[in-house]
């Protein structure tokens, strides 16, 4: 029989929190986290888009001014969420040789590249600083959280674009349940909030172009979405076989019931309209978990606010749930921090994980009027969920076709 894996420790920094408690307690509040940017950039460049959400972490309140001038602010979210997470578990004794890392990012460290590009054009290739390329590789964060708890049973990097972080829990629980480590931090990492990322992504008609309302921009399920919201920030989640935690008394969330990945081999960005791959992330995640569609209470959405993206992840679950679809609570976070690309599925781990501790399901904001094409039951108000032994989903869905789901057990 599999191990059996627990989830122990928590951390996020994040657009409507610094750490865990803070944005739990704004997520259940229904808090927005975009705002206009202000940097000049913004008028030099003359983006079409003028707002995004941003981590509310200062750097520098944890890390050292060293640590941070060497990562880039990716790595430096994904250090930050790490520590947290570390520091909730608990584990003042570990054999480092069972202690593996899986960080996900979905782009890296696009900051670090690009300036060093902006460097290189304007003052030549002898001020391109030597840390570049350790900056800007994607496995940047796993390799800093490796090093900062020194993990030596491997540091991992899923990149698969905005299911990353979802990801990376998966390969988490593969870690363990092969044998092959007793403790992982999983999590994700991005800080994408820079004037290329952001072209590139209004180019393609992703973003909402609501300048005038930001707070108001990010409205998954509502039959005027029209894109989705830049954030950034990181989430953490420490997960250990259920016997190394109980061996030291953890304290436990839930359990991590079951996991799984799929590909649609559809489109390099469109989601398969009919959510084949999708529905069969779903239903290979709860297979996993040993979970049946009745025991599913609430699900974290991807639910990005675009157009083409909700209505298709709306046909999975009902898909994957059948009848049952109506009794369950959904809740679409991305309306209150945005997307976090390559982070957004470890911090929605982290909220599910906390809805089925806490037997809360967080808020879905800005839903004004619902796609009639998409009658989920969206918690718009925190809603208790039930007593008794319950289970939570978590989907991410990336450009790729790349599916990735998340089962949540409480215990």
């Amino acid at each position: 029989m599999a191990r059996k894996v627990v989830i122990t420790g928590l951390g996020a920094t994040t657009p409507i929190g610094g750490d865990v408690p803070t944005m739990w307690k704004n997520a259940l509040k229904g808090v927005s986290g975009a705002h206009t940017l202000e940097d000049d950039w913004v008028a030099k460049y003359e983006l079409p888009v003028h707002f995004a959400a941003r981590a509310s972490t200062p750097a520098l309140e944890v890390l050292s001014r060293v640590e941070a001038k060497r990562m880039d602010p990716s790595t430096q979210f994904g250090v930050i969420a790490a520590r947290e997470a570390w520091a909730d578990a608990g584990i003042t004794d570990i054999d480092h040789d069972r202690l593996a890392v899986a960080f996900a990012t979905g782009i890296g460290g696009v900051w670090t590249l690009l300036d060093a590009w902006d460097t290189l054009r304007e003052k030549g290739p002898r001020r391109v600083l030597p840390m570049t390329v350790p900056m800007l590789m994607p496995n940047g964060v796993a390799a800093a959280v490796s090093l900062d708890l020194g993990a030596r049973a491997g540091a991992h990097t899923p990149v698969s674009a905005c299911a990353s972080g979802t990801e990376a829990v998966h390969l988490g629980l593969d870690l363990i349940r092969s044998g092959k480590a007793d403790v992982v931090v999983c999590g994700g990492a991005e800080a994408a909030i820079h004037p290329m990322p952001i072209a590139a992504f209004a180019s393609m008609q992703a973003l909402s172009r609501r300048n005038d309302d930001p707070e108001h921009a990010s409205r998954p399920y509502d039959r005027d979405r029209d894109g989705f919201v830049m954030g950034e920030g990181a989430g953490a989640l420490v997960i250990e076989a259920e016997e190394h935690a109980l061996a030291r008394g953890a304290r436990i969330y839930a359990e991590l019931a079951g996991t799984s990945v799929t590909a649609d081999a559809y489109h390099i960005t469109a989601p398969d309209p009919e959510g084949l791959g999708a529905t069969r992330a779903l239903k290979a995640a709860m297979f996993d978990g040993r979970i049946q569609a009745e025991d599913i209470v609430h699900v974290n959405a991807h639910a990005t606010s675009t157009p083409v993206g909700d209505k298709p992840e709306y046909t999975a679950l009902k898909a994957a749930l059948g009848s049952h679809v109506d009794n369950v609570a959904v809740s679409a976070t991305k309306s209150q921090m945005g997307h976090l690309l390559g982070a957004s599925g470890a911090v929605e781990a982290v909220l599910t994980v906390l809805a089925v501790h806490e037997r809360k399901a967080p808020v879905t904001i800005n839903l004004e009027n619902q796609d009639p094409e998409i009658p989920l039951d969206v918690v718009t108000t925190a809603r208790d969920l039930p007593a008794g032994s319950i289970a939570a989903l978590s989907n991410s869905f990336g450009f790729g076709g790349h599916n990735a789901v998340i089962a949540i057990r409480s215990v």
